[in-house]
């Protein structure tokens, strides 16, 4: 069995402006319906307390980036951007994590991401041999190079 190739900082970051352009694809045109405006200003949000904001499509747009990364990643192993970038984000036994380790990883992005532009994630990935973040670590997962043609090939586990 291979040894499995880690991805690093270059397709993570492939994958995510490509899952970037896929949310500004959806995001933008049903902000413009909704809202009547394709980016909104500060005067198109309810505001509550300050500079906390709270608009209800802020707060969809958010579950459902959230559902896309937990179920796509936990289910089929990669995002569209990951699909893009060729990489795959499996469990120890080299398949799918699952949405338990799933959602594992995915909340600990709050964290990868301190104390600013995922500081501490990019700083995990570089110094650890598997390029595992701490959301990798703690969830048992590994994100690795993966062949576009064969997504049912066999996997190699970590």
């Amino acid at each position: 069995m291979a040894a499995p190739r880690y991805a690093g900082l270059g397709p993570r970051f492939l994958a995510l402006l490509a899952d970037l352009a896929l949310w500004c694809a959806v995001f933008f045109p049903v902000t413009r319906i909704v809202k009547g405006v394709w980016l909104m200003s500060p005067a198109d949000h309810n505001w509550r307390h300050g500079l906390v904001v709270f608009d209800p499509i802020c707060l969809v747009f958010l579950v459902v980036i959230v559902l896309y990364q937990v179920l796509l990643e936990g289910l089929a192993g990669a995002t569209f951007g990951k699909w893009v970038a060729g990489i795959r984000v499996v469990g120890p036994d080299g398949r799918v994590p699952g949405l338990r380790r799933s959602l594992v990883r995915n909340l600990l992005r709050l964290v990868d991401g301190l104390p600013a532009l995922n500081l501490l994630g990019i700083v995990l990935v570089l110094q650890s041999p598997e390029r595992a973040r701490l959301g990798d670590r703690v969830a048992g997962t590994r994100v690795v190079h993966a062949p576009f043609a064969s997504p049912d090939a066999p996997r190699a586990g970590y």
